[in-house]
């Protein structure tokens, strides 16, 4: 009979995928996850099955906590969430949690080209974020708060997923708030 498990596996999830975020899936050891996560590695192998297999559990948990997507999709206005989400971004988090950046970026980087159920997965993840995107730029319409001559939603929903993705990788070495300000101030002029 199988003992019942004496952790709680979304804190574990929590956990580990603190320590792939800041040290990435190859800087990371078994070892690593154990000393922070604070459970054996016998539980992480019977529960996970592996290094592998917990990084995947850790980003779909990051995923499910897809904060952007929130902001997106409840806001009332749709161009009052864009200019949330990216204002957000510079303005809300530390300098630390800019340096950290995104985990399913910084997958996205490191695993991504050689992994293809991964890469599948941040294929999925983005189109989610395009969508949420999307649909804040048709209420945005509806309620005329963009220009109704804006014929192509999808790809300003592109555009803006790929400018918030850069916007992160530049926040990771830049010091200087004016430049990430700057680059804010440019894409939400799009909007315009």
């Amino acid at each position: 009979m199988a003992r019942p498990k004496e952790f709680d596996t979304t804190e574990v999830l929590s956990k580990a995928m603190d320590v792939f975020w800041q040290h990435g899936y190859e800087g990371t050891s078994i070892q690593d996850l154990v000393d922070y996560v604070g459970i054996k590695a016998q539980s992480l192998y019977n529960t996970y099955g592996g290094k592998r297999e917990l990084f995947f559990a850790a980003l779909k948990h990051y995923a499910n906590q897809k904060t952007i997507i929130n902001i997106l999709e409840k806001a009332p206005s749709g161009k009052e969430a864009i200019i949330k989400v990216f204002r957000d971004m510079i303005t809300t988090s530390t300098d630390t949690d800019r340096k950290k950046g995104c985990f399913m970026i910084n997958t996205c980087v490191e695993l991504a080209p050689h992994d293809p159920e991964i890469a599948k997965f941040i294929d999925q993840e983005s189109i989610r974020i395009e969508r949420a995107y999307y649909h804040a730029l048709t209420r945005a319409m509806e309620q005329g708060e963009i220009n109704k001559s804006q014929q192509d939603l999808i790809a300003l929903a592109r555009f803006l997923n790929n400018a918030h993705g850069g916007l992160v990788i530049t926040a990771k070495t830049v010091s200087d708030m004016t430049v990430l300000e700057d680059i804010v101030r440019v894409t939400l002029s799009i909007l315009d």
